[in-house]
């Protein structure tokens, strides 16, 4: 009961969710400062900047909501806290280590899809409730966007699926305890990569924004917090799709294990009571220790990955957005499920094949 609620609110729930969102918000201010030799987040505040964060999240939180004349009150003001709970949802379903996940689900990944379809309906809902333009045209233009990367999307975690032949996220992981799935699927990893930068809407995918048509996109009519909540949002989504990409491709947990198996060697034997806690099991376990360290550190690489690309590619044009989406990608990923099917079936790989993955 107790040990249900810390993995749900403390570890690897909410605040832990919410705490790599943040330190993500401050790394990515101060790596597009670098790039693009931004003078504010580089040198506003002392301790390379940190004020400036601070400073931010302050006017955040005392900036007056507006809500705009003629607005759908309810929906306004619901449509950021389904957002933000939508992405805590996916966030609930991560594993981050054997036994160490919010919501341990058999149908893990469908879960996860389901949720993230709930994402272009509130984009669309909040800027039809702001009563604007501009938000709607943004709206509409998210709600293309994702459903567009929607199916490549699937389609490129199905082989996945069937390597492990399971939908739980756990049992997907351990099935690359001998070779992670990025070796025998790079395509299908490329496109859940491309497709999760269009899902989040992130450069070159931030199409649903345009400073000269419809500024800051479904979120123009957004001020203080509400616009805080979506961010906070944004960032767990961001943190949810690095940690399933790293789940589905690159092995999720599994790495050498750097850890020893006493936090404290001699422990048991001490007359302290505080080191002889320390080693009872339960405390310090090596086993998930190492497996929160692999995971942590693959989970920021991907992240890391996604802020740098933010940082040296251009926007690109909406037809060309939706013509990768809708023709490249989606063909792309039918002829790779076909091969990938030819391939199990022919014994090369799967967990009967040649090449096996158990």
């Amino acid at each position: 009961m107790h040990t249900t609620l810390f993995k749900a609110a403390v570890f690897p729930g909410f605040v832990f969710a919410a705490l790599i969102a943040a330190v993500t918000i401050f790394v990515e201010r101060k790596l597009l400062a670098k790039m693009q030799l931004r003078v504010g987040p580089l040198y506003a505040g002392k301790v390379e900047g940190i004020f400036q964060l601070l400073a931010d999240g302050l006017k955040l939180l005392t900036k007056e909501i507006i809500v705009p004349s003629g607005a759908d009150k309810p929906i306004f003001w619901l449509a950021p806290i389904m957002f933000v709970a939508t992405a805590a949802a996916v966030v609930a379903l991560i594993p981050v280590a054997p036994g160490w996940v919010v919501a341990d689900v058999d149908v893990g990944l469908i879960a996860v899809f389901a949720i993230l379809g709930f994402f272009p309906l509130i984009a669309l809902l909040f800027s039809w409730a702001s009563n604007s333009k501009y938000p709607f045209i943004g709206g509409l233009r998210a709600l293309h966007q994702m459903i567009a990367f929607e199916i490549p999307f699937f389609l490129s975690a199905l082989p996945v699926v069937l390597l492990s032949s399971s939908l739980n996220l756990t049992e997907i992981a351990r099935s690359q305890y001998m070779i992670w799935n990025i070796f025998l699927l790079p395509i299908n990893a490329f496109v859940f990569f491309i497709s999760s930068l269009a899902e989040l809407e992130r450069i070159p995918f931030d199409l649903p924004e345009a400073e000269s048509e419809i500024v800051a996109g479904w979120l123009t009519e957004t001020t203080g917090m509400i616009y805080g909540l979506i961010q906070l949002g944004s960032y767990l989504k961001l943190y949810a799709l690095a940690g399933l990409f790293v789940i589905l491709f690159l092995g999720g947990w599994y790495g050498p294990q750097i850890f020893p198996p006493e936090l404290i060697p001699g422990a048991h034997e001490s007359n302290l009571p505080l080191l002889q806690m320390l080693a009872l099991d339960g405390v310090y376990n090596a086993i998930t220790v190492n497996s929160v360290f692999w995971f942590l550190i693959k989970t920021i690489f991907i992240i890391f990955l996604m802020l740098v690309i933010r940082g040296i590619n251009p926007r690109i044009r909406i037809d060309i957005l939706l013509h990768t989406g809708w023709y490249k990608l989606i063909v792309l990923t039918f002829i790779n499920l076909f091969v990938v099917l030819m391939l199990i079936y022919g014994g090369i790989i799967g967990p009967e094949g040649v090449i096996s993955i158990r």
